[in-house]
């Protein structure tokens, strides 16, 4: 399975860019919001352990099926060692 990662700052065009490589390629789009907003409309607030909890979901079910790539938006810390083990478990 290819992953290709589009990491970036708040608000400056991660989906858009991934919506684009969609058209072009086989790969298909996992953007922050398809977690996060239905996290925060059932919750009412930004919880990250369940978002955590879902985004893994998707990932191993993604990952034994039959597409060829996945696209993921999101946001890191590079300066964190927690977010580069992060980005190493999801690969």
């Amino acid at each position: 399975m290819k992953l290709l990662f589009l990491l970036g700052n708040t608000a400056v065009g991660k989906m858009t860019v991934g919506q684009e490589l969609v058209k072009i390629t086989d790969l298909r789009l996992f953007h922050n919001h398809i977690v996060i907003e239905p996290v925060l409309e059932i919750f009412g607030e930004f919880n990250k352990n369940i978002m955590a909890r879902l985004r893994e979901v998707i990932l191993e079910e993604f990952a034994a099926s039959h597409h060829y790539g996945l696209i993921i938006t999101g946001m890191i810390n590079f300066d964190s060692q927690p977010s580069w083990d992060y980005l190493a478990r999801i690969i």
